[in-house]
């Protein structure tokens, strides 16, 4: 057994994902850590309006550790928020068809960022980190939008849409940074902070 496989055999905690997230937890697996999964409600719209950019998903990722009251001894939390970053705005998830065809219109043609932030927590200690990827769409016709919006439902993603889509086969010209991030999880920044942990 090598120092890696021995290293993640002999994890010393039990891990929980406080997200409800699919893409998050088919990465987290994907990693080769065992854990539980236990989202917790949290409403993403509340943050105080000074923050920006990584700022307000550091503050999101950090509130939701501390909604979880249940942190028992050898148990180490992990919580994570995505937000997209365009033109001094935050693009959270849309609530319906007509705000992801406005925040897709916003996005077409343009640079804008992604922030993912995690924090890991256990009983007596916590830690948060963020990356960033720059995402560039091409310049998206209106039929394109409207049949990724009716055939995919992207309502539960941040700035309206998956990377891992359709509309990123087909409108994504590059990405600078993790693609993993992008998805909802910082997996190469994730698994070295864990390992430290």
């Amino acid at each position: 057994m090598n120092k890696l496989e021995e290293a993640l055999k002999n994890f010393p905690y039990q891990l929980i994902l406080g997200s409800a997230s699919p893409r998050r937890q088919e990465l987290l697996k994907s990693l080769g850590f065992e854990f539980l999964n236990k989202p917790m409600k949290v409403d993403e719209e509340e943050w105080p309006r000074d923050l920006r950019a990584q700022e307000i998903c550091i503050y999101l990722a950090e509130k939701k550790a501390a909604a979880y009251e249940e942190l028992k001894e050898g148990e180490l939390l992990i919580t994570a928020d995505t937000i997209v970053w365009c033109e001094g705005k935050v693009f959270n998830k849309p609530e319906n068809f007509a705000a992801g065809k406005k925040m897709l219109e916003s996005l077409s043609g343009k640079m804008h960022e992604v922030f993912t932030a995690v924090c890991l927590k256990s009983v007596n200690k916590q830690t948060v980190f963020f990356d960033e990827s720059k995402v560039y769409f091409k310049k998206l016709k209106p039929e394109e939008i409207e049949y990724y919006l009716t055939n995919f439902s992207p309502y539960d993603k941040a700035g309206g849409y998956g990377v891992q889509d359709w509309i990123g086969y087909i409108g994504i010209e590059k990405i600078d940074g993790s693609f993993y991030n992008v998805m909802g999880l910082p997996v190469k920044k994730l698994f070295e902070e864990l390992i430290k942990f």
